[in-house]
């Protein structure tokens, strides 16, 4: 007895295709919302209020709080910065890109490379960033360089690079710069980011010693050139560190709860 079997038909071949163009579209979906969320950056710093007196006051008592502990680091620090120009110009650099260039760079590494660790470090970059701008909304604080008594050191050395004399802001477009944006140093914080950001995703030690010295390299910087008091910095490094412990526990909660949710949101 013979017996008719349907013939077998070709099995659909998996195509690259649909998956490439899946990730491409997360990408752009993520680049826009990223967008968004500097054009925020951008708009709060043009709204926020620039009062000098009560920013210089802000600024006077986080000398109050610092000298007790013994955190005055700012005038020596300040000193070295202008004093040596190879020092202070690597410094202005340093100030004007890093904090942009070094961040971008290694946000762009854990989507592609560390999807697992994106989704942590992404929530903790924009809800730490977004807490960032309601302070300097809410309660402007002037930076040492505006004071007096500091070296400004970016404008000390703006004719050798893009930025012009406020801050870090390209030539002419100064008022775009919220120049009282200084408690907590989101400098400092971003910095840090980088440094928990490659620790989560390697355990290799060059990636690992490169990334927290760019988080104290910046820190260094940022007081060296005069744009932030070294409870700034403490402050972005406090907002940092406890915003990607709450982001952590919620994303391992949700992976808990939800493998199929949870893998979503790694691609």
């Amino acid at each position: 007895m013979t017996t008719l079997l349907p013939a077998r038909t070709r099995p659909l071949e998996p195509t690259t295709a649909a998956p490439a163009l899946h990730r491409a579209f997360v990408g752009a979906r993520e680049l826009g919302f990223l967008a968004v969320v500097y054009v925020g950056y951008a708009v709060t710093r043009v709204l926020a209020d620039d009062s000098f007196a009560p920013a210089r006051e802000r600024a006077a008592r986080l000398v109050a709080i610092e000298q007790p502990l013994g955190l005055g680091f700012e005038q020596p620090l300040n000193d070295w910065f202008a004093g040596h120009h190879l020092v202070g110009a690597a410094g202005a650099f340093h100030y004007a890109s890093a904090h942009y260039l070094v961040t971008a760079a290694v946000l762009v590494w854990l989507f592609v490379r560390r999807p697992s660790t994106y989704v942590v470090a992404r929530r903790t970059l924009v809800v730490a960033t977004v807490v960032a701008l309601g302070v300097y909304l809410l309660a402007p604080t002037a930076p040492p360089r505006l004071v007096g008594g500091f070296t400004d050191v970016l404008a000390q050395h703006s004719g050798a690079g893009w930025w012009g004399a406020e801050a870090s802001a390209p030539k002419g477009l100064g008022e775009l710069t919220n120049q009282l944006a200084a408690f907590p140093s989101m400098h400092a914080g971003w910095a840090l980011w980088v440094a928990l950001a490659v620790a989560a995703s390697t355990r290799h030690w060059l990636p690992r010693l490169v990334a927290w010295s760019h988080a104290v390299v910046t820190a260094l910087v940022v007081i060296g050139t005069g744009n932030h008091w070294t409870l700034d910095v403490v402050a972005g490094w406090a907002l940092i560190a406890f915003v990607w412990r709450v982001a952590e526990t919620a994303t391992l909660d949700e992976q808990r709860l939800d493998p199929v949710i949870s893998g979503a949101l790694r691609r």
